[in-house]
Protein backbone atom coordinates (compact mmCIF):
# COMPACT_ATOMS: atom_id res chain seq x y z
CA UNK A 1 0.00 0.00 0.00
CA UNK A 2 1.45 3.37 -1.00
CA UNK A 3 2.36 6.08 1.51
CA UNK A 4 -0.07 8.40 -0.26
CA UNK A 5 -2.91 5.93 0.22
CA UNK A 6 -2.04 5.50 3.89
CA UNK A 7 -1.99 9.27 4.31
CA UNK A 8 -5.36 9.58 2.61
CA UNK A 9 -6.87 6.95 4.91
CA UNK A 10 -5.44 8.72 7.95
CA UNK A 11 -6.87 12.05 6.80
CA UNK A 12 -10.27 10.41 6.37
CA UNK A 13 -10.10 8.95 9.88
CA UNK A 14 -9.16 12.34 11.34
CA UNK A 15 -11.99 13.98 9.43
CA UNK A 16 -14.50 11.38 10.63
CA UNK A 17 -13.58 11.69 14.30
CA UNK A 18 -13.53 15.51 14.06
CA UNK A 19 -17.02 15.43 12.56
CA UNK A 20 -18.17 13.22 15.41
CA UNK A 21 -16.83 15.73 17.93
CA UNK A 22 -18.77 18.52 16.24
CA UNK A 23 -21.92 16.38 16.41
CA UNK A 24 -21.32 15.86 20.11
CA UNK A 25 -20.72 19.59 20.51
CA UNK A 26 -24.01 20.33 18.79
CA UNK A 27 -25.85 17.99 21.13
CA UNK A 28 -24.24 19.53 24.22
CA UNK A 29 -24.98 23.04 22.95
CA UNK A 30 -28.62 22.01 22.51
CA UNK A 31 -28.62 20.60 26.05
CA UNK A 32 -27.38 23.89 27.45
CA UNK A 33 -29.83 25.98 25.43
CA UNK A 34 -32.70 23.78 26.61
CA UNK A 35 -31.47 24.01 30.21
CA UNK A 36 -31.37 27.80 29.94
CA UNK A 37 -34.91 27.76 28.52
CA UNK A 38 -36.02 25.49 31.37
CA UNK A 39 -34.60 28.01 33.82
CA UNK A 40 -36.17 31.02 32.11
CA UNK A 41 -39.60 29.37 31.95
CA UNK A 42 -39.24 27.13 35.03
CA UNK A 43 -40.22 24.29 32.73
CA UNK A 44 -39.88 20.83 34.25
CA UNK A 45 -40.65 19.33 30.84
CA UNK A 46 -37.66 21.08 29.26
CA UNK A 47 -35.52 20.08 32.23
CA UNK A 48 -36.46 16.45 31.65
CA UNK A 49 -35.39 16.72 27.99
CA UNK A 50 -31.95 17.89 29.11
CA UNK A 51 -31.58 14.97 31.50
CA UNK A 52 -32.77 12.46 28.89
CA UNK A 53 -30.00 13.58 26.51
CA UNK A 54 -27.25 12.83 29.02
CA UNK A 55 -26.89 9.16 28.07
CA UNK A 56 -26.42 10.06 24.38
CA UNK A 57 -23.65 12.52 25.24
CA UNK A 58 -21.92 9.94 27.44
CA UNK A 59 -22.16 7.30 24.70
CA UNK A 60 -20.67 9.65 22.14
CA UNK A 61 -17.74 10.44 24.45
CA UNK A 62 -16.97 6.74 24.89
CA UNK A 63 -17.21 6.08 21.14
CA UNK A 64 -14.93 9.01 20.27
CA UNK A 65 -12.38 7.94 22.90
CA UNK A 66 -12.38 4.43 21.43
CA UNK A 67 -11.88 5.77 17.91
CA UNK A 68 -9.02 7.99 19.05
CA UNK A 69 -7.30 5.13 20.85
CA UNK A 70 -7.57 3.00 17.72
CA UNK A 71 -6.16 5.72 15.47
CA UNK A 72 -3.22 6.41 17.79
CA UNK A 73 -2.40 2.72 18.12
CA UNK A 74 -2.55 2.01 14.38
CA UNK A 75 -1.16 5.22 12.92
CA UNK A 76 1.34 6.29 15.61
CA UNK A 77 0.95 9.95 14.60
CA UNK A 78 3.55 12.60 15.34
CA UNK A 79 3.81 16.39 15.54
CA UNK A 80 0.63 18.30 14.67
CA UNK A 81 -1.44 15.17 13.97
CA UNK A 82 -0.70 13.88 17.45
CA UNK A 83 -1.49 17.27 18.97
CA UNK A 84 -4.81 17.28 17.14
CA UNK A 85 -5.76 13.84 18.46
CA UNK A 86 -4.79 14.84 22.01
CA UNK A 87 -6.78 18.06 21.66
CA UNK A 88 -9.82 16.14 20.40
CA UNK A 89 -9.59 13.86 23.42
CA UNK A 90 -9.44 16.85 25.77
CA UNK A 91 -12.18 18.74 23.94
CA UNK A 92 -14.49 15.73 24.11
CA UNK A 93 -13.97 15.47 27.86
CA UNK A 94 -14.80 19.16 28.26
CA UNK A 95 -17.93 18.81 26.15
CA UNK A 96 -19.10 15.92 28.30
CA UNK A 97 -18.53 18.00 31.43
CA UNK A 98 -20.37 20.96 29.90
CA UNK A 99 -23.26 18.56 29.30
CA UNK A 100 -23.06 17.57 32.96
CA UNK A 101 -23.45 21.24 33.89
CA UNK A 102 -26.58 21.44 31.73
CA UNK A 103 -27.97 18.44 33.60
CA UNK A 104 -27.16 20.13 36.92
CA UNK A 105 -29.12 23.19 35.82
CA UNK A 106 -32.06 20.99 34.79
CA UNK A 107 -32.10 19.18 38.13
CA UNK A 108 -31.91 22.46 40.04
CA UNK A 109 -34.80 23.88 38.01
CA UNK A 110 -36.85 20.87 39.05
CA UNK A 111 -35.80 21.38 42.66
CA UNK A 112 -36.88 25.03 42.56
CA UNK A 113 -40.20 24.02 40.98
CA UNK A 114 -40.78 21.35 43.60
CA UNK A 115 -40.15 23.88 46.37
CA UNK A 116 -42.90 26.11 45.02
CA UNK A 117 -40.54 29.09 44.86
CA UNK A 118 -40.17 29.30 41.10
CA UNK A 119 -41.60 32.79 40.69
CA UNK A 120 -40.01 34.28 43.80
CA UNK A 121 -36.33 33.92 42.84
CA UNK A 122 -34.49 36.28 40.44
CA UNK A 123 -33.68 33.75 37.72
CA UNK A 124 -33.97 36.42 35.03
CA UNK A 125 -30.76 37.96 36.40
CA UNK A 126 -28.90 34.98 34.89
CA UNK A 127 -30.05 35.68 31.33
CA UNK A 128 -26.94 37.59 30.23
CA UNK A 129 -24.52 35.07 31.72
CA UNK A 130 -26.46 32.20 30.13
CA UNK A 131 -26.39 33.81 26.69
CA UNK A 132 -22.68 34.54 27.02
CA UNK A 133 -21.90 30.94 28.00
CA UNK A 134 -23.89 29.42 25.13
CA UNK A 135 -22.36 31.83 22.61
CA UNK A 136 -18.86 31.15 23.94
CA UNK A 137 -19.28 27.39 23.59
CA UNK A 138 -20.53 27.78 20.02
CA UNK A 139 -17.62 30.09 19.19
CA UNK A 140 -15.09 27.71 20.73
CA UNK A 141 -16.42 24.79 18.68
CA UNK A 142 -16.24 26.88 15.50
CA UNK A 143 -12.66 27.90 16.30
CA UNK A 144 -11.72 24.29 17.00
CA UNK A 145 -13.30 23.08 13.76
CA UNK A 146 -11.39 25.70 11.74
CA UNK A 147 -8.25 25.51 13.92
CA UNK A 148 -8.48 29.29 14.27
CA UNK A 149 -6.02 30.39 16.95
CA UNK A 150 -6.95 34.07 16.67
CA UNK A 151 -10.60 33.41 17.45
CA UNK A 152 -9.54 31.04 20.22
CA UNK A 153 -7.53 33.86 21.80
CA UNK A 154 -10.57 36.16 21.74
CA UNK A 155 -12.57 33.44 23.55
CA UNK A 156 -10.05 33.39 26.39
CA UNK A 157 -10.59 37.11 26.83
CA UNK A 158 -14.39 36.89 26.64
CA UNK A 159 -14.56 34.32 29.43
CA UNK A 160 -13.83 37.12 31.90
CA UNK A 161 -17.23 38.63 31.07
CA UNK A 162 -19.02 35.51 32.33
CA UNK A 163 -16.94 35.58 35.51
CA UNK A 164 -17.94 39.21 36.11
CA UNK A 165 -21.62 38.36 35.56
CA UNK A 166 -21.32 35.50 38.05
CA UNK A 167 -19.68 37.70 40.71
CA UNK A 168 -22.32 40.38 40.26
CA UNK A 169 -25.14 37.84 40.48
CA UNK A 170 -23.76 36.37 43.71
CA UNK A 171 -23.77 39.81 45.31
CA UNK A 172 -27.36 40.41 44.23
CA UNK A 173 -28.46 37.00 45.44
CA UNK A 174 -26.94 37.52 48.89
CA UNK A 175 -28.84 40.80 49.20
CA UNK A 176 -32.02 39.08 48.02
CA UNK A 177 -31.73 36.34 50.65
CA UNK A 178 -31.04 38.87 53.41
CA UNK A 179 -34.17 40.80 52.48
CA UNK A 180 -36.39 37.70 52.37
CA UNK A 181 -35.00 34.69 54.31
CA UNK A 182 -37.92 32.55 53.09
CA UNK A 183 -36.23 32.35 49.68
CA UNK A 184 -32.88 31.07 51.00
CA UNK A 185 -33.37 27.45 49.91
CA UNK A 186 -34.45 28.28 46.35
CA UNK A 187 -31.83 31.02 46.13
CA UNK A 188 -29.09 28.56 47.00
CA UNK A 189 -30.31 26.33 44.16
CA UNK A 190 -30.07 29.36 41.90
CA UNK A 191 -26.54 30.00 43.12
CA UNK A 192 -25.56 26.50 41.99
CA UNK A 193 -27.24 27.19 38.64
CA UNK A 194 -25.08 30.31 38.26
CA UNK A 195 -21.97 28.30 39.07
CA UNK A 196 -22.93 25.69 36.46
CA UNK A 197 -23.31 28.44 33.84
CA UNK A 198 -19.89 29.80 34.76
CA UNK A 199 -18.40 26.34 34.38
CA UNK A 200 -19.82 26.04 30.85
CA UNK A 201 -17.82 29.15 30.03
CA UNK A 202 -14.74 27.56 31.58
CA UNK A 203 -15.11 24.47 29.38
CA UNK A 204 -15.46 26.67 26.30
CA UNK A 205 -12.26 28.42 27.35
CA UNK A 206 -10.49 25.08 27.72
CA UNK A 207 -11.47 24.05 24.20
CA UNK A 208 -10.09 27.35 22.92
CA UNK A 209 -6.79 26.64 24.69
CA UNK A 210 -6.57 23.25 22.97
CA UNK A 211 -7.14 24.95 19.63
CA UNK A 212 -4.10 27.14 20.23
CA UNK A 213 -2.17 24.04 21.30
CA UNK A 214 -2.86 22.31 17.98
CA UNK A 215 -2.08 25.33 15.82
CA UNK A 216 0.90 26.76 17.68
CA UNK A 217 2.27 23.70 19.45
CA UNK A 218 2.24 25.53 22.79
CA UNK A 219 0.38 24.51 25.93
CA UNK A 220 -1.16 27.80 27.10
CA UNK A 221 -3.07 26.48 30.10
CA UNK A 222 -2.43 28.48 33.28
CA UNK A 223 -0.48 31.01 31.22
CA UNK A 224 -0.69 34.83 31.54
CA UNK A 225 -2.72 36.49 28.80
CA UNK A 226 0.24 38.55 27.60
CA UNK A 227 2.23 35.38 26.97
CA UNK A 228 -0.68 33.72 25.15
CA UNK A 229 -1.03 36.77 22.92
CA UNK A 230 2.65 36.49 22.08
CA UNK A 231 2.27 32.82 21.17
CA UNK A 232 -0.71 33.44 18.90
CA UNK A 233 0.79 36.46 17.17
Amino acid sequence: MSDKHLSSQFDNELSAVSTRVMEMGGLVESQIRTAVYALAQFSSEAATQVMDAESRVNTMEVEIDHNLSSIIARRQPTARDLRLLIAILKATANLERAGDEAVKIARLVKSINDSGSARSVPASELRIASELAVALLRKSLDAFARLDATTALSILKEDDAIDREFDGFVRKLITYMMEDPRTISASLDLLFVAKAIERVGDHAKNIAEFTIYVVKGADVRHTPMEQIESVVS
